[in-house]
């Protein structure tokens, strides 16, 4: 376990001493306040709902949501019980509130790869790919506010991969995407 955190202060002194500076605070701030519970994407699927042709797009999202945060954040932060690293770190000065709980696993990392998978999946590829590099970001920026280690945002991840790519083929198997869609059963 020292070895994982000697590698995880290692990368988040190199973020803090080459990477952060003055112009990238706000930007930063701004995307770890949008990922907050999931919030930018619960958003974005509620919007999806009110049209036939994303409506399953949205609805997978908000299951793979409900999924990903009962697994991450209700189970898996409470079994790890790890600490945040400005916790571990006292010498940092936060940009962005302290927040509470535990870090293992990066919750906004894990929901919004949990969404923008869902929606490289279901939508066209540009909206597909930026939702992927939206996700990048907000992943990057808990890096970036120091309030998770590398290990928890790449877990987050795979989590967040893991349940997106699952709720999307349990959606296509059951045929509950194309009802959604109102399409009709393929002959």
């Amino acid at each position: 376990m020292e070895l994982i955190y000697s590698i995880d202060f290692a990368i988040l002194d190199f973020i803090q001493q080459f990477i952060k500076c003055a112009f990238l605070d706000i930007p930063m701030l701004m995307l770890s306040y949008m990922g907050e519970a999931g919030g930018v994407w619960i958003f974005m699927a509620i919007i999806m709902l009110f049209f036939r042709r994303t409506r399953a797009t949205g609805a997978m999202i908000l299951a793979a949501i409900a999924v990903t945060a009962l697994i991450g954040e209700a189970a898996i932060k409470h079994i790890v019980a790890r600490p945040r690293p400005f916790v571990l770190n006292t010498d940092i000065t936060l940009n962005i509130a302290a927040p509470s709980g535990y870090s293992f696993p990066s919750g906004h990392s894990s929901l919004a790869f949990t969404s923008a998978v869902i929606i490289f999946l279901r939508e066209k590829k540009g909206w597909g790919i930026a939702a992927l590099v939206f996700a990048f970001l907000i992943a990057f920026s808990r890096l970036y506010n120091y309030v998770h280690f590398p290990t928890d945002v790449l877990c987050g991840i795979l989590l967040g991969v893991g349940v997106g790519v699952l709720t999307y083929f349990v959606f296509r198997r059951t045929g509950l995407d194309r009802r959604l869609s109102g399409e009709k059963k393929p002959k």
